[in-house]
């Protein structure tokens, strides 16, 4: 298994325009979390720019059908996105 660190940039009216968006979005991420391969998400505070998620799973291709998927990505409230293989040191398990 792999780590994988998917940064979010996010726009603007971002925490304006999520709540339409959000139930999706939420469903979403808990069903990658139940399936043991989202590992934490949250959104950085002061600015509420970006959101980082942290992904176990065997490749980058299951990250990215998360971004493809993501209702905050489909309705342009992310503008950008990187996915980032990500080499745990400490707290491998």
């Amino acid at each position: 298994m792999n780590y994988f660190a998917l940064k979010y940039k996010v726009a603007e009216n971002y925490l304006e325009e999520r709540a339409k968006y959000r139930a999706e979005h939420l469903q979403l991420a808990k069903d990658y979390h139940e399936k043991g391969i989202l590992i934490l998400a949250g959104a950085m505070e002061n600015p509420a720019d970006e959101a980082l998620l942290i992904f176990k799973c065997d490749s980058e291709a299951e990250v990215k059908y998360f971004v493809e998927n993501d209702p905050y990505v489909e309705n342009k409230l992310v503008l950008d996105w990187e996915i980032r293989k990500w080499n745990v040191v400490i707290g491998n398990q």
